[in-house]
């Protein structure tokens, strides 16, 4: 089966932006599913489309993959060969050592970036030691009472913000493009692996997804151009994305590959 049979037809998705239903997406594992929403008919690169792993972290277990805990960066699709993950997505932007993350970093007991990175304001957090809290969600770091929501959470990725709750882009037009992944937030607490080898200036991107129907509240950036990657892996499903796209970086729209990058999140998969 191809990806495209993932989304549930075009068709479908097309219907539920128009309708202002939720967005259809397939089944991979229980907890996950994928699929594309168009956001471009004629783009100058790329497919057009937005690929979307949606993820209810109360069904389905979220890791990171660390070059700093393993040893060596490596392919999305190698890192989901390695540690046995079904999604792999970039887990942010990644200092000249080619293994701190910008922003503050922790896994547990393992230190990747202590700092916090004081103009990034989106902080995934996983991992909680207690209940009745949700296993995996993003927080704006600058909300009231984030001090007390990150406190139960023992793995934390800082990375910048494109929008922030209740869902406000926070992003101005600058003349930059890239091709995009993203991690997102939606309304019912599920949290959203986001890819588009389309590049797209953020305020424009931005815009699309909160008209798209995905019901999108918070999201981080946490990779552009030809580091941006996704891979899916379901029964019948192969997906291995690249961007390529970037102003200022690389320019054009002709990268084949994943590149290898230190930092990830993961989803287990269930065998």
């Amino acid at each position: 089966m191809t990806h495209a049979g993932w989304c549930l037809g075009l068709a479908v998705c097309s219907a539920a932006l128009s309708a202002g239903a939720e967005v259809a997406l397939g089944a991979v594992q229980p907890g996950v599913e994928y699929g594309v929403v168009p956001l471009v008919a004629r783009p100058g690169a790329g497919d057009g489309k937005l690929h979307v792993v949606r993820v209810d972290p109360a069904l389905a277990t979220l890791t990171l993959g660390l070059a700093s805990e393993a040893g060596a960066m490596r392919t999305a699709a190698q890192w989901s060969a390695q540690l046995g993950l079904s999604v792999v997505i970039n887990a942010g932007m990644f200092e000249t050592d080619y293994r701190s993350n910008v922003g503050r970093l922790v896994h547990r007991q393992h230190v990747n970036q202590r700092v916090w990175k004081r103009s990034y304001q989106s902080v995934l957090v996983m991992d909680p030691d207690v209940e009745g809290v949700p296993r995996a969600t993003l927080l704006d770091r600058d909300a009231p009472g984030f001090d007390e929501a990150i406190k139960p959470y023992r793995t934390v990725v800082q990375n910048l913000r494109l929008i922030k709750a209740p869902g406000e882009s926070v992003w101005k037009p600058n003349g930059r493009k890239w091709s995009e992944a993203f991690v997102a937030l939606d309304d019912r607490g599920r949290l959203l692996f986001c890819f588009t080898r389309t590049p797209f200036e953020m305020a424009d991107l931005m815009a699309r997804v909160l008209a798209s129907g995905l019901g999108v509240v918070r999201a981080m950036h946490v990779e552009g151009g030809p580091e941006a990657s996704l891979t899916v892996r379901g029964k019948g499903l192969t997906l291995d994305l690249a961007g390529s796209y970037e102003t200022g970086f690389f320019a054009r729209d002709d990268n084949p590959r994943q590149w290898e990058v230190p930092n990830v999140i993961g989803v287990r998969a269930v065998k």
